[in-house]
């Protein structure tokens, strides 16, 4: 929005759990999608992804580093093509080493008790939410690691719901996601529960030509 009665600030959601606002700016926020339409070709590209219960997600997904199906990593697309999974790019991980850093200079507690190390990052979960597009509460579990989980938002906006460790439902903080925002979480936060109960169509910027929303999570794999 071009004037708002309540400008974003920087904000901490829960104890490890932080939101910065307009972390991209639209120079970046370009080039970050001309590389997720380039990774979401095959082979290994944009797929639906299916549950160990025979549903489907609604958000569609490619992954880089490693690819991730319900519940762990591999090498090659299992639930896909096949193919080998796309390379996890050295810039990318510096993207995330970069937010990590600036949301400990903000005071932010991400990386846990006596941890002082920036992890590096291997593995990105790009989704794609159409309009229709929904995401359950879950936890990122399948890692063997605790590094901090660096989430980047492109297009329309979204009601990110942020929740606990111990159960799916409440207590929840919904907080809006747009375009350019940072979302980290760590520490204490880890492994909440979180979801994407709504996408708001039509509310990306027009100028980076983006119909839908684009969520870029940078994980460390552990493996």
């Amino acid at each position: 929005m071009d004037a708002e009665l309540f400008p974003r600030s920087r904000e901490e959601i829960a104890p490890g759990a932080v939101h910065v606002p307009d972390w991209l700016d639209p120079g970046r926020q370009r080039s970050l999608l001309e590389a997720c339409r380039s990774w979401a070709r095959p082979p290994a590209g944009l797929r639906t992804v299916r549950t160990l219960g025979g549903g489907t997600m609604t958000a569609r997904q490619v992954c880089l580093g490693r690819h991730w199906a319900p519940y762990g990593y591999a090498r090659t697309a299992t639930d896909g093509d096949g193919a080998p999974v796309k390379p996890f790019p050295e810039w990318l991980g510096e993207l995330g080493r970069g937010a990590v850093a600036d949301v400990c200079a903000g005071g932010g507690d991400v990386l846990g008790p006596g941890v002082t190390s920036i992890p590096t990052y291997d593995v990105a979960l790009i989704n794609f939410y159409d309009a229709e597009a929904r995401m359950g509460m879950h936890r990122d579990s399948d890692e063997k690691s605790d590094a901090p989980v660096v989430s980047l938002s492109l297009g329309d906006s979204c009601v990110f719901r942020f929740g606990n460790t111990e159960t799916r439902t409440r207590p929840y903080t919904d907080v809006e996601l747009r375009s350019g925002d940072l979302f980290v979480f760590g520490g204490a936060s880890r492994f909440a529960y979180h979801g994407v109960p709504r996408v708001h169509p039509g509310t990306g910027p027009p100028e980076l030509g983006l119909t839908g929303r684009l969520n870029i999570t940078l994980r460390v794999s552990g493996l």
